[in-house]
């Protein structure tokens, strides 16, 4: 298991506008997508920045404060070293599209944060 880079930053904000306006303004990051309850950017490595309005429900669970994705070498080898070691996460089975794989769990400091990976969970074979 290998913790490559920061893979994903989202916030869910009720001053989604204001935190866009900067993105856009102050940072120069041009959005990719656009829908009534986020926004969505593209860092120069690829790396995505989403942005929550309040009217989005599906991210509650974010709480206040920025959620981070640690990009990892194998999800399925990552994944199953986090639950082997205790790790709780928010939802029992990961999310999986376009060849990647992530899901989200609730760290020591309380913050809410993702690892994302190739989708290998079909793949990799892990010792229970």
């Amino acid at each position: 298991m290998t913790v490559q880079s920061l893979g994903w930053l989202g916030v869910r904000t009720s001053n989604a506008e204001a935190l866009c306006a900067f993105y856009r303004e102050v940072l120069q990051l041009t959005a990719f997508q656009s829908d009534s309850t986020s926004t969505r950017f593209r860092l120069a490595d690829g790396t995505e920045v989403h942005v929550y309005n309040s009217r989005d429900i599906d991210h509650r669970f974010f709480g206040q404060s920025p959620v981070v994705g640690l990009r990892v070498t194998s999800f399925a080898a990552t994944r199953n070293a986090m639950l082997h070691a205790g790790v709780e996460f928010l939802s029992p089975e990961p999310e999986r599209q376009a060849g990647l794989a992530w899901q989200h769990f609730r760290a020591p400091d309380g913050n809410v944060y993702e690892i994302i990976g190739p989708d290998d969970i079909d793949v990799v074979q892990v010792k229970p």
